[in-house]
């Protein structure tokens, strides 16, 4: 097996790219392989919307905390290195625009491989864990433009990460969040995917978290994916978009529906996403996206789940009495039904 590695070319772009979609799969099929799959796969679809959304620039910074396989960051690369690029831009690409920082050794590996195969020949990747920083010790000079990522959740982290951080959870995607929100830079732009849940559960930190997006980001889009979006993961998501610096107005709702339900033999595409990327543009209202104002949420809850008002309402429960007296009148029409058969025997 060493041998036929060794006869692996890398001569040229071609090869490179052959090499790279060949590296890609694999690390769908981990993905996909277990219960861990978000850790190492996010769909490619969904960050390649979050990015046109984003619209990164050159001279821009990327930065993914929680890089994994180093997704983000190459689809990034991938839609900023488009058109003519001068000398100097090119470099930039190559050694001061994408960054990252993964804790897992295998991922970490697998991430700078990633790059590599996707023309990254110096990929800025830190094996660290992230969380161990005091996001209050973070300065000026840490932050970045643009931040894109899908943190790891339903984990837990050990008391004296959680004393990091300004707003204590067990949950490591909040304490992510709190880190990506620190990170950015004033007028930075980011788009984190994260359990739907988040949006409306009631305990202290998730509101409290909530009340910081609101007040010290815009929190202008949320992209509600369908279950089936990440198929090894089995849970719902949303997407933030947000930028920091300016609080909250209103916030744009999308609920994407590709009109089957996801899977390994369904998975997302890009199709499925290009109306959400051209809607959010210009905010439009359409029967699958809406925008609710700040005023209008609830000041003790700050309930942000996902209501879409176009949605036709559902007929209402009927009440058991009446149930019941419906169930007793079918049992009398079956019983004269039996008893005329009877007599006709």
């Amino acid at each position: 097996m060493i041998d036929q590695v060794d006869s692996l070319q890398f001569n040229s772009q071609v090869q490179k790219h052959e090499l790279s979609d060949l590296y890609e799969s694999r690390i769908k099929r981990m993905g996909n392989a277990g219960r861990n799959g978000g850790e190492y796969y996010t769909p490619r679809p969904l960050i390649r919307a979050m990015i046109k959304v984003l619209d990164p620039e050159i001279g821009e910074t990327v930065y993914d905390g929680a890089c994994g396989s180093a997704g983000f960051l190459c689809e990034a690369y991938d839609y900023m290195k488009t058109g003519d690029l001068s000398a100097s831009d090119y470099e930039t690409l190559q050694e001061r625009t994408f960054y990252g920082q993964e804790k897992k050794s295998l991922a970490y590996i697998i991430g700078i491989m990633n790059m590599v195969l996707h023309g990254i020949e110096t990929p800025n990747i830190i094996h660290t864990n992230t969380l161990n920083v005091n996001i209050m010790d973070l300065q000026e000079k840490d932050r970045h433009d643009v931040i894109l990522a899908n943190p790891p959740f339903g984990g837990g982290e050990r008391g004296e990460v959680q004393h990091n951080f300004t707003i204590k959870s067990s949950e490591t995607a909040y304490l992510f969040l709190q880190h990506f929100i620190r990170k950015l830079r004033a007028g930075g732009r980011a788009a984190i995917v994260i359990k739907n849940t988040f949006l409306s559960n009631t305990d202290n930190a998730s509101i409290a978290l909530r009340q910081e997006l609101l007040d010290n980001c815009n929190l202008h889009t949320i992209l509600d994916c369908p279950g089936g979006t990440f198929q090894g993961a089995g849970v719902k998501t949303v997407v933030l978009f947000f930028e920091k610096g300016k609080a909250t107005r209103d916030i744009w709702y999308y609920a994407l529906d590709p009109g089957r339900n996801l899977g390994k033999t369904n998975p997302l595409n890009d199709k499925d996403l290009a109306e959400f990327v051209s809607l959010q543009k210009i905010r439009a209202e359409s029967e699958k996206s809406w925008t609710q104002s700040v005023d209008d949420v609830d000041l003790e809850t700050l309930d942000l789940s996902v209501k879409n008002p176009n949605e036709p309402e559902a007929e209402p429960l009927r009440d058991p009495e009446e149930i019941i007296a419906d169930m007793l009148s079918r049992n009398k029409e079956m019983a004269k039904i039996l008893e005329d058969i009877r007599t006709l025997l």
